[in-house]
């Protein structure tokens, strides 16, 4: 695996986002983009209100989009989560993050 320099971004899609017990985020990490359903079970809003302070403390870019009404795994075709306008939404603003930051 390649050292964390070779990192240009990290995502993450509805994804688990309690930070690991040991682990920190620093100015120097690469720009992190969350995209999570407002009507997740799984990972709390808290979590994310979290995360973010952490993120904002350790001065680490990063971008979070809320989508409202979207479900854990609102991005996972064909079952019963999938959120298309979530989908949609979400993914037309990674690709535009993207493209700043890359």
């Amino acid at each position: 695996s390649g050292e964390a320099s070779d990192i240009a971004a990290y995502s993450s899609f509805h994804g688990g986002l309690t930070t690991p017990e040991g682990q920190s985020y620093s100015a120097d990490t690469a720009p992190i983009f969350i995209a999570h359903g407002g009507a997740d079970s799984s990972v709390s809003l808290d979590d994310v209100a979290t995360l973010a302070d952490e993120l904002e403390t350790a001065g680490t870019d990063y971008e979070v989009g809320i989508y409202s009404g979207a479900p854990h795994a609102f991005s996972v075709f064909g079952s019963d989560a999938y959120h298309e306008s979530a989908d949609q939404r979400s993914w037309a603003t990674f690709n535009d993050w993207l493209e700043e930051v890359l």
